[in-house]
């Protein structure tokens, strides 16, 4: 069974203008697509309710945060049962320096991303936070040097 959504042409064309500038006003949107203002309003909001659009976000520097130093943790959670996993995650994502939250498959059950202000704080964040809990077993960091934005998300083109 799919969750997918039929899209034509001129829904792709928006949901991709969209993810490039979500402030893009109807007219302007309406403009590049080919289409009444009207009839773009009315394709945003039934892409809302479908669930293929799920908010709009707000991107932030984090160093102009205070928060220059970004890495990946890889952690591993034993034993690895659902009493143990709501509580481990509700905490996580209550971080103010966790920024994206993976449940994983393989050797590692989770992968955080987090934004710290520098080495001390993440040994910090690392060890209070993660360490000090007795259902992670054990915590692999890797540091990001750099991020990219990628293209924007559109579904597979059928042959």
């Amino acid at each position: 069974m799919s969750d997918s959504v039929a899209l034509d042409p001129v829904d792709l064309h928006i949901l991709r203008l969209l993810q490039n500038d979500a402030r893009t006003t109807y007219r302007e949107l309406a403009a590049e697509v080919g289409v009444a203002a009207s009839t773009c309003l009315d394709r945003v909001a039934r892409l809302r309710r479908s669930g293929v659009i799920l908010g709009d976000r707000l991107r932030l520097d984090p160093a102009k945060l205070g928060r220059g130093l970004q890495a990946l943790l890889l952690v591993q959670v034993r034993p690895h049962r659902r009493e143990l996993i709501g509580p481990f995650v509700e905490r996580i994502r209550s971080l103010p320096e966790s920024r994206a939250l993976f449940h994983l498959t393989g050797p590692d059950d989770y992968l955080v991303q987090v934004a710290v202000a520098d080495a001390a704080d993440l040994q910090r964040l690392v060890l209070d936070e993660f360490t000090s809990r007795r259902e992670v077993a054990r915590v692999d960091t890797r540091l990001i040097f750099q991020q990219w934005e990628c293209g924007p998300l559109l579904p597979p083109v059928a042959d």
